[in-house]
């Protein structure tokens, strides 16, 4: 057991994987099963196992391989002594420690040494558990087109919803890849002064921007002169007589723009490869815009450390297609970065239209509105209106990116709704079970102050065998323990190769993350007290629950960071 604690930290994937091994052993022992074309039958790996989640299940299994996969391997699914004694005596790094397990009707089930894992986890902070499990190198473009100029700058009563769900998915990325280690930029940079940026900040969107006097002209020249020069430029002679609507959304019409540069772009993603790209792509009239957005996208790169990025171009369902000109545009240029498409469903609002802007101030109306029933006179000052911000942006931002990036989101808009600070309703919800863990510790530190309780003392000095609430393990082992593998997912996703232009990223993980956190955590903190009677037998159980705690308010921390949402210390 101590060679897996000081080993490295648990994971979920290794102990399928050694799990795994231990089951199938080597293939030569494995029955010479066939399907009826004479086939081998070889189980994936990754399928022989289940992980438990459910606390119904976990009250008697943490891993079950059901009876069907013990069929395929062995004859009556009866599983030989050697491989049984395999399965428990299982070892290595970053698997879970076995306690036990036993052969039922639904399979072979396995449980974890809880108290083990329960220590293993604890012992530093469950530091290690609260980043990804590995360091990435790469650098990574986050190109959001609803913020480039057309040819003004957006404004936040022009930006839709759907384009504000691209922006936040954005800011989401960049904060995911970063924790990886990516270098991240973002794509385009906007004016200082300008009332776009002063509203992504009201969201905790730290956008780039420079001061309104910048300009970008001489990479827009650049990028001109390389278009004019490019192969696959549209020369007078032999230009097409149909046009893919410009780079700018207008199509041309008999007789207009004469002279104007065009660009080929099918021959574009045809000779060059490129995959995924809508067919009905055609000659493109380069305008303004379009230069300034391949401008911007030549900035955001150039302070790249390798020789290759990925640009990820984060865009509505509706601007897919002129985003796909523009990156085939860019392509045309000379530029060879990677480019992935992140395509957003649209944000449905029934009975109503909203912008952006009227969005925002409704839910914060709302917020406002529900914190002063809660708390009465108290909400007035700086320190209520920082509240206000932080719990309307976790609003927003659980309403849009939880669902699935290509699904639309339907909003419920109406003027009387109230948003509530209880109940199971994402944003909200959250930050509310968060605040809960920060006040049960003020709580705890009031109650050292008076002598009540003593100081926590070192890890080692604890028995976690008094950790036996079905709650406290379904923390530790659907949360703490998976969430570092979780963190990986994004980063995995670019490397994918294959698919096409667009790329799926299932980037509604975190938010649904803790969302059932919040779920699972509420139960169990209204079931269970914490803080117990001041009696020295009682507090072995006390101090092993904060330390539980403790690491779930790190937990909440790390996850919130993701969508750059300040915790918040009491509600």
């Amino acid at each position: 057991m101590e060679n897996i604690e000081e080993s490295s930290p648990l994971r979920i994937t290794p102990t399928v994987r050694a799990l795994s091994s231990a089951l199938r052993g080597k293939r030569e022992n494995v029955p010479d099963i066939r399907r009826e074309n004479g086939d081998r039958i070889f189980p994936e790996p990754e399928k022989l196992w289940f992980k438990e989640s459910s606390a119904k299940n976990l009250r008697n299994r943490d891993f079950l391989s059901p009876t069907t996969m013990l069929n395929t391997l062995y004859a009556d699914g009866q599983v030989p002594p050697a491989v049984m004694s395999r399965v428990l005596s299982l070892r290595g790094s970053g698997v879970l420690p076995v306690a036990g397990g036993e052969v039922m009707c639904e399979g072979l089930r396995v449980r974890v040494d809880r108290p083990a894992a329960f220590r293993a986890v604890l012992a530093g902070g469950a530091t290690e558990y609260l980043k990804p499990s590995s360091q990435r190198q790469g650098c990574v473009v986050l190109n959001c087109p609803a913020l480039h100029p057309k040819p003004n700058t957006p404004t936040p009563d022009s930006l839709t919803l759907g384009q504000l769900r691209t922006v936040l998915l954005a800011d989401h990325m960049g904060a995911l890849l970063r924790r990886q280690g990516f270098a991240v930029s973002y794509c385009p940079t906007l004016p200082e002064d300008s009332d776009i940026i002063t509203f992504l900040r009201a969201l905790g969107i730290d956008w780039p921007a420079a001061p309104a006097n910048w300009t970008n002209k001489e990479r827009e020249e650049k990028i001109q002169e390389a278009l004019e020069n490019s192969p696959y430029r549209e020369r007078e002679t032999d230009r097409g007589r149909r046009t893919s609507g410009g780079g700018g959304g207008r199509k041309a019409e008999e007789g207009e723009n004469e002279g104007a540069l065009r660009v080929n772009l099918k021959r574009v993603f045809q000779e060059e490869g490129l995959l995924g790209y809508d067919p009905s792509l055609g000659t493109c009239t380069v305008h303004r815009d379009s230069v300034s957005h391949l401008a911007q996208l030549d900035l955001a790169t150039a302070d790249c450390t390798v020789a290759m990025a990925t640009a990820l171009h984060v865009t509505s369902c509706q601007d897919e297609f002129r985003q796909q000109q523009i990156a085939v545009l860019w392509r045309a240029s000379g530029a060879t970065h990677t480019q992935r498409h992140l395509v957003c469903g649209p944000v449905k609002t029934p009975g109503s239209h909203l912008t952006a802007a009227q969005y925002l101030q409704l839910r914060r109306g709302q917020m406002k509105e529900a914190s002063e029933m809660k708390y009465g006179d108290q909400v007035e000052g700086q320190t209520w209106d920082d509240i206000i911000r932080v719990m309307t942006s976790a609003t927003v931002r659980f309403e849009l990116l939880s669902t699935v990036h290509t699904s639309p989101v339907t909003l419920d808009v109406q003027r009387e709704g109230g948003v509530s600070t209880k109940g199971p309703r994402g944003g909200v919800f959250v930050m509310y079970n968060c605040a809960r863990l920060h006040t049960l510790f003020d709580s705890y530190e009031r109650g050292v102050e008076k002598g009540l309780y003593p100081e926590i003392p070192e890890c080692s000095q604890l028995d976690f065998s008094a950790l036996k609430e079905e709650g406290e393990w379904l923390l530790l082992f659907n949360y703490l323990i998976p969430f570092s593998e979780l963190l990986d997912q994004s980063g995995q996703a670019l490397d994918c190769e294959g698919g096409g232009a667009r790329v799926n990223i299932k980037t509604e993980q975190i938010c649904k993350f803790l969302v059932s956190l919040s779920k699972d955590f509420s139960s169990y903190y209204n079931r269970v007290h914490v803080l117990g009677e001041p009696l020295p037998h009682l507090f072995n159980q006390m101090f092993c629950r904060l330390y539980l705690l403790r690491a779930l308010r790190e937990l909440y921390h790390s996850a919130l960071d993701t969508l750059n949402l300040p915790p918040i210390r009491q509600l």
